[in-house]
């Protein structure tokens, strides 16, 4: 089932069950999905659709961040909400421990043995673990391991 699939069926769950937070975190999701298929010309491709989620995530957390140094508990709960309804779509995330592993092994593929070889691991990193796992994380195991 693709993942339009599934939303479209969450959101007539989400309508039956009068979930109005989860519609409303459905319908933000499948005209951020529509708007980046419109923006491309084409159909999304999984890969393309994982960005589109994590830039999802991204955003929140970052409005989760604000809201918390705003001392607003009332935004703070509803992203938060918001969230987990997000995460429900992204594949299955990666432990620390995991991430570690995959880390040690692409520093020793780039090679890498100073911070200034940071970048080059990054970009070694990403494509392997899009969409489960935090960048912020992997760079801070990334700095861990080449310091």
């Amino acid at each position: 089932m693709s993942l339009l699939e599934r939303l479209n069926n969450d959101m007539k769950q989400a309508m039956k069950n009068k979930e109005k937070d989860k519609l409303t975190v459905i319908r933000m999701i499948k005209a951020s999905l529509q708007n980046e298929a419109i923006k491309t010309g084409n159909d999304l491709t999984e890969d393309e659709e994982l960005t589109v989620l994590t830039r999802e995530v991204k955003q929140r957390k970052d409005s989760l961040h604000e809201f918390e140094k705003a001392d607003r508990q009332d935004l703070v709960e509803k992203i938060r909400t918001e969230l987990t309804y997000v995460e429900i779509y992204l594949p299955k995330q990666l432990s620390e421990e995991e991430l570690s592993e995959i880390v040690k092994a692409t520093i020793s593929e780039t090679g890498a043995a100073s911070k200034a070889d940071m970048g080059k691991v990054m970009a070694a990193i990403m494509p392997k673990v899009k969409g489960k796992a935090d960048g912020s994380l992997i760079n801070k195991l990334v700095q861990q391991h080449l310091s």
